[in-house]
């Protein structure tokens, strides 16, 4: 079906001296289709007739019927019931003609948003602070990344955090980085139904984040409605810009590095795309955000570490000495927000307590004991002695002619080797 500009183009280049064929090429149609709405048959704007004596005329009654009873079939399935009917036609055709009589059901919660109307939500600046996680699975450090990303309703300024896990106290941790970048929150938050914050099935906020959002002030936290995440769509929409302006060529080696680049790229670039008159960041400074409290929430984060055989094991570019006896063992290692120290967890007890360093700062952060400790299993294991020898004539025993004596019920008689029993053996032959 050709549209009203369509079919003025082909009758102008006709009165131009076009033939069909050049024209059909040109506008991407059939020259048959062209033929016809240049000599009238055809509208524009209006679709063809089924042509009496359709092949599909005879299956449409059954293809319609599968549907009704099933409105997701494949139209793969349909077709080969279709073709084993007697249909004889290819499968392009077929599938036309489902589309053309429109025989599929309108399925309204598979379509979600699509094909509806729709309407831009305005946002009140200082309103709304949407968040999402986006994962990474494939990163150049080889381990999967959660980036918790918040994104301004108004401005669409958006700030972003990188973290190895996405349980509840990440996350926490995740939104006192992000709001501190922001210099402020929102007065609401919203969120898909990440069950850290939404109790699944519900509406409801889990009773344990309820102090989050009243630690910071905010008025309320929203879920959006279920399956229509197209409610958060500046943060949806943030996660895609960062995911393919950025991350798609940044130089990173690892998560600090990736922290460091995605920083500078939220504020050199992100917040340097126009709005209208103005910019993503210069709208974002002027949004009435509320002010962060002195302290972030004193949520308890933890990881798990292998020792390695220096005794030290690696947290946010830095180093930390564990007791020798620990080593190839598994730490926890505990961190609550806020704290100038860590402390490392084995077998349910307190192995070591460390000022915590610097993201990033690349330091060996050791205890005194645990440097004496790892001096003296060092020395301990040191040895002096020459190799053993290995090009030595050593037969069989005094002690082991008689086991192997015992062995053959032939007491004092020498053990017999046979070499071929020996060669059938390396070669694989015996069992």
């Amino acid at each position: 079906m050709l549209t009203p500009e369509e079919d003025m183009e082909i009758s102008s280049l006709r009165k131009r001296g076009w033939s069909i064929s050049a024209i059909a090429r040109h506008v991407g149609r059939d020259r048959k289709t062209v033929a016809a709405y240049l000599s009238g048959k055809r509208e524009p704007g209006v679709r063809a007739k089924a042509v009496a004596g359709n092949p599909f005329d005879r299956f449409e009654p059954y293809v319609r019927q599968r549907l009704v009873d099933d409105p997701h079939v494949r139209a793969t399935v349909l077709f080969a019931e279709a073709v084993g009917l007697g249909y004889e036609r290819a499968y392009p055709t077929f599938t036309h003609q489902l589309r053309d009589r429109q025989l599929r059901p309108h399925c309204e919660p598979c379509a979600s948003s699509n094909g509806r109307a729709h309407v831009d939500i305005d946002h009140p600046a200082g309103e709304e602070l949407q968040w999402d996680w986006l994962e990474l699975d494939d990163t150049p450090w080889g381990e999967k990344a959660f980036v918790l990303v918040g994104a301004l309703s108004h401005s669409s300024q958006c700030r972003a955090w990188f973290s190895e896990s996405d349980d509840q106290a990440h996350l926490v941790a995740g939104i006192e980085e992000v709001l501190r970048r922001f210099g402020g929150t929102a007065r609401r938050w919203r969120v898909d139904r990440m069950a850290t914050v939404i109790k699944p099935g519900t509406d409801q906020v889990q009773r344990s984040f309820v102090p989050v959002a009243k630690h910071y002030g905010v008025i309320g936290v929203d879920p959006c409605p279920p399956r229509h995440g197209n409610r958060k769509g500046v943060v949806e929409k943030a996660i895609n810009y960062l995911t393919q302006s950025w991350w798609r060529t940044a130089r990173v080696g690892s998560a600090l590095e990736a922290q460091a680049s995605v920083d500078r790229f939220c504020v050199d670039v992100a917040d340097q795309r126009r709005r209208g008159d103005t910019t993503v960041g210069e709208l974002a400074a002027s949004e009435p955000l509320l002010p962060l409290p002195p302290a972030p929430y004193p949520a308890e984060v933890t990881v798990v570490r292998t020792v390695a055989a220096n005794a030290l094991v690696s947290l946010w570019g830095n180093r930390y000495s564990t007791p020798p006896s620990l080593v190839g063992g598994h730490v926890q290692i505990r961190w609550r927000l806020g704290a100038p120290t860590i402390t490392l967890h084995a077998a349910g007890t307190v192995v070591a307590t460390h000022q915590l360093a610097p993201r990033g700062a690349q330091r060996t952060v050791r205890l005194p004991e645990h440097t004496a400790a790892l001096e003296h299993v060092v020395l301990a294991a040191f040895n002096t002695a020459r190799p053993c020898r290995r090009k030595v004539n050593r037969p069989p025993s005094d002690s082991a002619l008689a086991l192997a004596a015992e062995l053959l019920g032939e007491r004092g008689a020498d053990p017999i080797i046979d070499l071929d029993v020996y060669r059938r053996l390396t070669e694989g032959e015996l069992a």
